[in-house]
């Protein structure tokens, strides 16, 4: 089982971010987080949780850097008990708000692992996406995060903005393989309605060559691509826990749930979550739907997918694109080597 806790405050808005994040709430922080608290305790009987059946942890949003280590100590205090010993357990931050004390004090919660959202190196592109940070804060928190011991850092990198060139890319792909990482999310910007950028599309630029150019740079210096968008020598057990259809505790404002066949989402307003966070709506997903989520997940990751969930007729398909070398497989999966044709593979399969 996963757990994924979703921290709605953001410092700035950046202009190409749909998620469900807020600069001008800030004085809610503290009820929030009692928030969270009820429902994680809600959601840990309905998922009937046993000592030791959480395997990860992921503090996302928004900005999980934005909320001092003591607001989020009675929830690790809830999940003690649930959490395996070796549990992976992550939180993303920003360069601008990943203080020494912050991170200090989520090392001190149990965090072994850091995300943090760098998008770019190049102190142009920063500012037109909107980021709050610099470069040199950048590099300055994954450092410090290095040395006081934890285990495992990342950064995320945005690329197909307008003006990206091999150059800029290159330069970001180097400079982060400058610091201590050991993982990378490298993502080509889309524009997403009710965005800022969903009023300017032409910032996005459509040149394919940058994918696969990114793709390369990034794999000939040590990380594998293990999904679309995720590279390294180290793989993320919660991504990959949300490839496999894992059950997912999903708790917050804007966050999503998932057991068996069902889904669960709380409310999205700050307020409304506050004032009563098991208001929670659910969508009961059909075999056909599961089936092709697992299909679509599956050819995107190095996951794969099991023969035995498909259908006959779909493992026909699958052998064909086998015999055309599109996709690999061994006794009970296939594989896909191109993540890039993994929608065109997925939808061929379904027929």
């Amino acid at each position: 089982m996963l757990v994924y806790i979703h921290i709605p405050y953001c410092d700035s808005k950046c202009h190409y971010c749909s998620f469900n994040t807020y600069v001008d709430k800030f004085d809610t922080r503290e009820d929030y987080m009692l928030a969270l608290h009820e429902q994680l305790s809600f959601e840990l009987k309905r998922f009937e949780a046993k000592k030791e059946s959480i395997e990860t942890l992921f503090i996302g949003g928004g900005t999980p850097s934005t909320v001092d280590p003591v607001l989020y100590t009675p929830i690790f205090n809830l999940l003690q008990p649930y959490l395996q010993k070796d549990a992976e357990i992550t939180t993303e931050a920003n360069p601008n708000s990943a203080t020494k004390e912050w991170l200090n004090g989520m090392k001190k919660l149990g965090v072994n692992r850091v995300s943090f959202g760098v998008q770019s190196f190049d102190a142009d592109k920063l500012k037109a996406l909107n980021r709050a940070h610099n470069p040199q804060q950048a590099k300055d928190a994954i450092i410090y995060a290095h040395r006081i011991g934890i285990e495992h850092l990342s950064l995320d990198l945005i690329y197909n903005y307008k003006g990206d060139t091999k150059a800029l890319l290159l330069s970001d792909i180097e400079t982060a393989f400058t610091l201590p990482i050991d993982h990378i999310s490298a993502y080509e910007l889309t524009i997403e309605d009710g965005t800022k950028f969903s009023s300017t599309p032409e910032v996005r630029q459509e040149d394919e060559n940058l994918a696969f150019f990114v793709t390369k740079e990034i794999e000939k210096r040590g990380f594998d691509a293990y999904e679309i968008s995720n590279f390294g020598c180290y793989q993320s057990k919660h991504n990959k826990g949300y490839w496999e259809i894992k059950n997912y505790i999903g708790v917050g404002a804007g966050a999503v749930g998932f057991l068996k066949d069902k889904r669960f989402y709380p409310t999205t307003a700050i307020e409304a979550y506050i004032d009563n966070p098991l208001n929670i709506t659910e969508e009961v997903l059909t075999k056909s739907e599961l089936l092709t989520e697992k299909l679509f997940l599956g050819l995107r990751s190095n996951i794969g997918i099991e023969k035995s969930s498909l259908s006959e007729k779909m493992n026909l398909r699958a052998t064909l694109l086998c015999n055309e070398n599109k996709l690999s497989y061994n006794t009970t999966h296939y594989y896909n080597d191109n993540f890039f044709l993994a929608d065109e593979l997925s939808l061929f399969i379904l027929g």
